[in-house]
């Protein structure tokens, strides 16, 4: 075999992988994108969650966790106005979602989409055994990479700052 042949493949080889690595977080962003776009979209248009009380609500949730969660504040925090926090839930996972999405202020959106899960970890999974049943330490997880790295292709984020160093 010719050392040409042998050479170029191995470039090819290379560029595919570092084309697959500069895009690696691409499908994470897409599946807790559309996840918590559709999180807050099922909540807003739920007739039952919204309400105070009653079956399906976010009120009924926060009193059948209350004695369960690692951090029971927080569920009190939620009790004082449960349409109010079912409302900033859901407007948050949407625009965490849409953020992610989009790829706009990607680490902000990824913050978000953390803090959200963290507080539902420590307050509606946590009663889950063992620990790993409870999807959103997943859900916390899967939000550190983009946390970490924001949002550096295709998204705004990479758009604007593109944008920034055209003179």
């Amino acid at each position: 075999m010719p050392s040409g042949f042998g050479a170029a493949r191995g470039r090819r080889g290379g560029r595919w992988k570092e084309t697959a690595r500069r895009h690696s977080l691409l499908p994470l962003r897409v599946f807790l994108g559309v996840t918590f776009c559709y999180a807050g979209i099922d909540k807003l248009t739920d007739s039952a969650f919204l309400h105070a009380s009653g079956a399906g609500s976010i009120g009924e949730l926060m009193h059948s966790v209350r004695d369960s969660a690692a951090v029971p504040g927080l569920v009190d925090l939620a009790l004082n106005s449960p349409s109010g926090f079912g409302y900033a839930i859901a407007i948050g996972e949407l625009a965490v979602g849409l953020g992610t999405l989009l790829g706009l202020f990607g680490r902000v959106a990824a913050l978000g989409g953390a803090l959200i899960s963290l507080s539902l970890w420590l307050t509606v999974s946590w009663q889950s055994t063992p620990y790993y049943y409870g999807n959103d330490l997943v859900y916390l997880m899967a939000w550190l990479p983009l946390l970490l790295a924001g949002s550096p292709l295709l998204s705004a984020d990479a758009f604007l700052a593109a944008r920034r160093r055209t003179p």
